[in-house]
């Protein structure tokens, strides 16, 4: 069981005044969804998960919403990320069978590539800052409701261009601070690298990912002024429950179709 700082357990000293949307993520890779550990991708194997009979994304994704009326999952493209391939057809299946929107990092860097992707309809585009070769495909699209920017942190080095990180103006509204050898580690939110991003970001929306464990990290994000988190380990692990993710929200359904 994860340990918490708090004298009671769950979120009992969260604000109600603040909420916080708990985002689940899907690492796609070879038509599969692996757990993730320490952005250490070339170990990367098929998750298994108490919450799906297997590693099918629509599965797990069935799995995650027994959990939560989830309103939007993040899905990393990885093989696309790698430039070996891609899975837009499961991205198809999780919207039309499932009615998810989706977040999406694939890897895209270019401008062109970019507004393709958009024009598809397939859901928000996620700007990988490790991926992006210069600030400009950013810049040009910060204005559109449908993309994101993820700043990707290994340890204490930003990857990305460096003009990325030093134009919070080029910024879009929403930014997800990554730190990748945090991710499945159990080792808490990078608080300091978020709130360093919190003083550059303004009016944006900040979502954090890596390292989260469960209620407790939530609910300190929540009062640092962080708009929801990108979780997955914790709630495989079975560390953040429907109960906590409804109490976060503010929500009164645990569950699409089930009441408390």
């Amino acid at each position: 069981m994860i340990a918490s700082r708090h004298n009671t357990p769950g979120i009992g000293r969260l604000d109600k005044t603040r909420t916080m949307e708990v985002i689940p993520v899907l690492d796609l890779m070879g038509g599969s969804v692996v757990r993730a550990r320490m952005g250490d991708r070339a170990h990367y194997r098929p998750i298994a998960t108490p919450l799906s009979p297997g590693s099918d994304p629509l599965d797990v994704a069935r799995g995650l919403l027994r959990i939560g009326a989830f309103e939007r999952f993040y899905v990393a493209d990885l093989d696309a990320i790698a430039g070996k391939g891609e899975h837009r057809v499961v991205l198809c299946r999780l919207r039309s069978e499932l009615d998810l929107e989706l977040w999406v990092d694939g890897g895209i860097a270019d401008l062109a590539a970019a507004r393709d992707w958009l024009d598809a309809g397939l859901g928000y585009l996620v700007f990988g800052s490790e991926t992006q070769t210069d600030a400009a495909p950013v810049r040009r699209l910060s204005a559109d409701p449908r993309v994101v920017l993820s700043l990707d942190f290994r340890g204490e080095h930003f990857l990305g261009p460096p003009a990325l990180l030093a134009e919070p103006d080029a910024w879009p509204d929403r930014v997800i601070v990554m730190t990748l050898a945090r991710v499945g580690s159990g080792a808490g939110p990078d608080f300091s690298r978020i709130a360093a991003i919190r003083a550059l970001a303004g009016p944006r929306k900040l979502y954090a990912a890596g390292g989260i464990r469960g209620a407790a990290d939530l609910a300190d994000l929540a009062r640092a002024g962080v708009a929801g988190a990108l979780v997955a380990s914790c709630l495989h692990d079975g560390a953040l429950t429907a109960r906590d993710i409804a109490a976060l929200s503010g929500a009164r359904a645990y569950a699409r179709g089930r009441e408390p």
